[in-house]
């Protein structure tokens, strides 16, 4: 059964969008993706550091998803502010 699965073409029956398979285009823009450079962006002024943080805290910011290090770096902006310790 699995040398006919392998032989025969995929047919979608239109029902699981998710399920649908990839138009020639979407294939060469997940192609150009993949070729593209990943990484900080050209210009970025983020600097790469280590830091401990407790458990608890961590984990809380990782709860919410992607970006938890987004969302830690606006939590301590917002302190900083809100403590006039930024340089205006």
């Amino acid at each position: 059964m699995a040398r006919v699965r392998a032989n025969s073409p995929y047919v979608w029956d239109g029902k699981d969008p998710d399920d649908r398979p990839l138009t020639e285009q979407e294939m060469l823009e997940g192609i150009e993706a993949a070729r593209r450079r990943r990484g900080r962006p050209v210009g970025s002024d983020k600097e790469s550091t280590t830091i401990r943080f407790d458990r608890d805290i961590l984990d809380a910011f990782k709860a919410a998803g992607p970006g938890w290090q987004t969302r830690i770096n606006a939590a301590l902006r917002e302190w900083l502010e809100a403590h006039k310790l930024l340089p205006e």
